[in-house]
């Protein structure tokens, strides 16, 4: 099969798990044999542009017609059986559905957050889990300045999702989505469910799984307030040091310094930063759990997937797609969201004498849902159903 891959990269100065799940889409089936050809755009050139082609970015959030006439001209000339889209913001635009129409090729399109109904894609304002406008006008969101707190940076994102909602919903043969949790929502504000289907995020095996029984409890994403981590600071201080294992927390984020002070302050807390790939693997082996305390409606959870890999429980918010990845009291635990008393209730319990059982039930889950010959069956199956349609 001939793919085509269409991508804008986010900026290399922060780890995008996005650009991480399409180049091990792209490496996934290179390796089975597909034709893979890339079609990218990077936010890194953004710096480099001069100033007034820099000042014209937000203009092309929308729309890009000048991509639109240079996909559809190679797609033209290379013929693909199908193209898969990922990321189109800022440098991109929805253009390249419409390139695919010009082409006459099919397209698929992988929806890796809530940008079709949230300008932001997140889900998230003012420290809660916002729906405003989920189903509707994006006003709230440009009234709120949800894209960076500024208004001027969310307008182009709220037009973009006005004007070319139509075009995704009617030009796209397949939307995967990532969680069943997700393709629900969207399908709610109106999305054509029966193009959509849920094919989760896969993970390659990591080589090396927990051998004994953990030494650390431990936290690895960015450090953001909706990913949890105040949450998950004010729950370790109501356990006191109770666990008789430290915790440790790893990535870089806005909320690094005031992490980095309060762990400085304590003997069972470690700050260690932003971490590679091989040393992220070895720090999630060596856990007794893996937390995912995320205050906002994750759309998977590819922390939550690693930590199976490695035969390591996860103790997780009970919203968004956890509830899926994890099943309560069996790979892991879930407790209740955005409540400090019940993750720290979950946390005593996941140290506890059923430790390694859920561990072991953890991996055996892996090896059912979420490992690459798994990814490349339901990449495949959306693939020709979108060539059929």
């Amino acid at each position: 099969m001939k793919v085509l891959v269409v991508h804008n990269r986010y900026r290399s100065e922060q780890p995008s798990g996005e650009n991480n799940v399409v180049d091990a889409e792209v490496t996934l089936l290179a390796e089975a044999g597909h034709q893979v050809s890339l079609f990218e755009r990077r936010s890194d050139d953004i710096a480099a542009m001069p100033l007034p082609r820099k000042a014209a970015v937000p203009l092309m959030v929308p729309w890009n017609p000048a991509v639109r006439k240079e996909l559809a001209a190679r797609l033209r000339a290379s013929r693909p059986d199908v193209v898969h889209i990922h990321n189109t913001f800022p440098l991109l635009s929805p253009s390249v559905v419409a390139a695919c129409a010009d082409a006459g090729v099919p397209a698929v399109a992988t929806l890796h957050n809530y940008t079709m109904v949230c300008p932001p894609g997140t889900l998230h304002r003012d420290g809660r889990i916002c729906t405003d406008c989920v189903g509707g006008s994006p006003l709230p969101a440009v009234k709120h300045g949800c894209y960076r707190g500024s208004t001027a940076a969310t307008l182009p994102m709220a037009a973009s999702m006005v004007a070319n909602r139509r075009r995704w919903w009617t030009g796209v043969s397949r939307f995967f989505c990532i969680s069943a949790a997700q393709r629900d929502l969207l399908v709610s504000a109106g999305m054509p469910g029966e193009r959509m289907a849920v094919k989760h995020n896969f993970v390659t095996d990591p080589g090396v799984r927990r051998t004994g029984g953990g030494k650390h409890v431990l936290f690895l994403g960015r450090v953001t307030e909706e990913k949890g981590v105040g949450l998950l600071t004010r729950a370790w201080e109501r356990l006191g040091g109770a666990l008789g294992v430290p915790l440790v927390i790893a990535g870089t984020g806005p909320m690094q310094d005031e992490v980095a002070a309060w762990a400085a302050g304590r003997t069972d807390v470690s700050y260690v930063g932003l971490q590679n790939k091989a040393e992220c693997r070895a720090l999630t082996a060596d856990a007794v759990a893996v937390v995912a305390p995320s205050t906002w409606l994750e759309a998977f959870g590819l922390v939550v997937v690693e930590a199976m890999a490695a035969g390591v429980p996860t103790v997780a918010a009970a919203h968004g797609a956890f509830p899926e990845l994890v099943d309560d009291g069996v790979t892991g635990l879930l407790h209740a969201p955005n409540d400090a008393a019940s993750l720290a209730d979950r946390l005593r319990e996941i140290v506890g004498d059923r430790n390694r059982e859920m561990g072991d039930a953890a991996r055996v889950r892996y090896e059912k849902d979420f490992t690459p010959a798994v990814g490349l069956d339901r990449l495949i199956a959306g693939y020709e159903a979108a060539i059929a349609g």
